[in-house]
């Protein structure tokens, strides 16, 4: 387990609450939809994938009859799931930060157009094919806010070892998990029956090496990267920068 942190780099997209999900419950949705239909399951006990989506719906606030909405049009294999597609981006931002965009959408050539609209305005590219996806790991990502739960430092950072997540950083009482993105579910499980309270838990791509940003040039890519993050099609955006 490690001390240090990398919190600062995520805080903007990351937090107990995602600030992008509590804004719209469209991309909840999406995501829920998707993982049903992937999932072939409407049941979440036999579906790991509809269960992380559902609980992180529910921690936004979602109303139960838009999470049951999202399940039937993912399982009943409507048009509307049929037509949602998985597509992955990569871009480069100013300065040779290697940003990933991951999107869910019913229409390739929209979703292409508002991104290539973006990263033009704002000092971005797109990147060859793999040329970026290679600097980032499939990881599970669990948050824990300390003070939504009755425990120690010291409890709660044995509590994340014996979980079997494999590393967690720290800083001002908000605790990063990550553990093989097979065994999330698995880790949450144990996190939850030891009595801990989760903020969220989902499948991420984490950045393999960070590469330091000018204070000059941090502000325009914070601004870069919430601009990608508030399309409709986008359900995710990762970038290697350290901010």
């Amino acid at each position: 387990m490690s001390g240090h942190s990398k919190w600062a780099t995520t805080k903007h997209k990351k937090a107990i609450v995602d600030a992008k999900r509590s804004k719209t419950f469209t991309k909840v949705a999406k995501l829920i939809t998707v993982a049903a239909r992937d999932g072939k399951s409407d049941d979440p006990e036999m579906n790991p994938g509809l269960r992380l989506a559902i609980d992180n719906a529910k921690a936004v606030g979602m109303p139960k009859d838009n999470i049951d909405r999202a399940i039937k049009r993912g399982f009943g294999n409507s048009a509307d799931s049929a037509a949602l597609e998985e597509i992955t981006y990569e871009a480069y931002a100013p300065g040779g930060v290697a940003i990933l965009i991951e999107c869910l959408t019913d229409n390739k050539n929209r979703a292409l157009s508002e991104l290539k609209n973006v990263l033009n305005k704002n000092g971005g590219s797109f990147a060859s094919g793999g040329s970026v996806a290679y600097l980032f790991k499939k990881v599970g990502q669990i948050i824990i806010d300390r003070d939504a739960n009755a425990f120690s430092n010291e409890e709660l950072e044995m509590t994340i070892i014996d979980s079997g997540a494999d590393d967690f950083d720290a800083d001002d009482g908000i605790y990063i998990v990550t553990c093989d993105y097979a065994k999330l579910d698995e880790v949450k499980k144990n996190l939850q029956s030891s009595g801990l309270t989760i903020g969220s838990a989902e499948i991420i791509q984490s950045p393999q090496n960070y590469i330091d940003v000018n204070d000059d040039r941090k502000e325009s890519l914070e601004k870069l990267l919430e601009l990608l993050d508030e399309l409709d099609d986008v359900s995710s955006v990762y970038s290697n920068a350290n901010l």
